[in-house]
């Protein structure tokens, strides 16, 4: 070997012991340490894309905005009325005293003050995800339907022609309020309904469901998944009724009085009455279906759950006549009138604290 390739060959020999092994340049390159200066054979680099413009964009829109305003003021109005809504739950279904102050002392006596927020920790729970749910999909379905009506005026909607006879169809008669608010209460019924069986076993049995924890347990222990889901089927029929009868009188009532005062939008306190006057009427129209919804829900508590309905319904009107039917009415009126008035006032300002269109009537 000449003296030239052997000093280019002499670096790349390892020596072990008495053997001396040539190593290939390739390799003997990749043995060298990386100096400062020297380039990286590879490298990965992951760029993260900036999700704060979308993000703040997203809740600015209109749909987080009254989600929102839903969420906060369904909280706020159960915060003050939690004491009604026990009463009127016991009332209801039957336990204790027949009236609201005699119910009132022996809440007070049995389980002291704080008695009359037995459930609330759920009831919060319950509500903020059912009135953000229901208020959005009123407000999302009544836009919607507004906008389709508007179109098929545009269009003249589709028509049949069947010999000499045409046939116009058209959604005018359709009121968008009306379906916005049984798509309303359909849809938050489905969302949340474990939650109103949760709350209301906590809120009559609170010694046989002391804790949340608990009652999920033994519910679940004694029926699986569908017990959660007891009552269902009468709380949606009870609910279509109320729900569509209860945004439909608030937004004629509202529209109304706005047109003969010649003005744009409600005050506070005018929201408060207009409110109100809705949840008495939906309340009063649906108040039967509401007792044998309560029935249905809670009769297993008592070893005598009616199999659906109609038995529910036949079952109070044998044991307590027709007037059974209402058995609670008042207390249900005390507390859904100031409900729903406070739930519409705190909602319309929360709207025109988020929403970044300000609200048109």
């Amino acid at each position: 070997m000449l003296k030239t390739d052997f000093e280019s060959q002499k670096n790349r020999y390892r020596v072990f012991g008495n053997m001396a092994l040539v190593v290939p340049k390739e390799l003997d390159e990749l043995e060298k340490p990386f100096s400062l200066h020297s380039p990286k054979p590879f490298e990965i680099r992951l760029q993260v894309p900036d999700l704060r413009v979308p993000i703040r964009n997203f809740l600015r829109t209109r749909e987080v905005g009254e989600f929102l305003s839903g969420a906060l003021a369904g909280a706020m109005t159960k915060a003050v009325l939690a004491p009604l809504e026990t009463i009127r739950t016991r009332l209801v279904v039957g336990v204790g005293s027949k009236n609201i102050t005699g119910s009132f002392i022996e809440i007070i006596e049995q389980q002291g003050w704080q008695g009359l927020w037995a459930g609330n920790g759920i009831n919060m729970l319950r509500i903020i995800p059912t009135q953000a749910i229901e208020l959005g999909t009123f407000e999302c379905v009544k836009r919607t339907m507004t906008s389709a009506q508007e179109k098929w005026k545009q269009i003249e909607g589709p028509k049949l022609q069947i010999g000499h006879v045409n046939v116009n169809f058209s959604l005018s008669w359709v009121s968008p309020v009306a379906v916005a608010g049984a798509a309303a209460g359909i849809v938050s019924t489905l969302a949340c309904h474990p939650l109103e069986v949760l709350k209301d076993r906590l809120t009559v049995s609170p010694d046989i469901y002391p804790s949340l924890s608990i009652a999920i347990s033994k519910i679940y222990k004694d029926g699986g998944v569908g017990a959660f889901y007891a009552g269902l089927s009468p709380t949606l029929v009870g609910m279509l009724p109320y729900s569509t009868c209860y945004y439909f009188m608030y937004e004629k009532l509202k529209k109304s009085y706005c047109q003969s005062k010649k003005k744009r939008s409600l005050n506070r306190p005018e929201m408060l009455v207009v409110g109100a006057l809705a949840g008495f009427t939906a309340s009063t129209i649906s108040f039967p279906l509401e007792v044998a919804r309560k029935r249905l829900m809670v009769g297993a508590l008592q070893g005598k759950c009616p199999q659906n309905m109609v038995a529910a319904l036949a079952e109070v009107i044998r044991d307590e006549g027709l007037t059974g039917l209402y058995r609670g009415w008042g207390a249900s009126c005390l507390k859904v009138m100031p409900a729903s008035g406070i739930t519409w006032t705190f909602y319309e300002a929360w709207k025109d604290i988020l929403l970044v269109e300000k609200r048109i009537l």
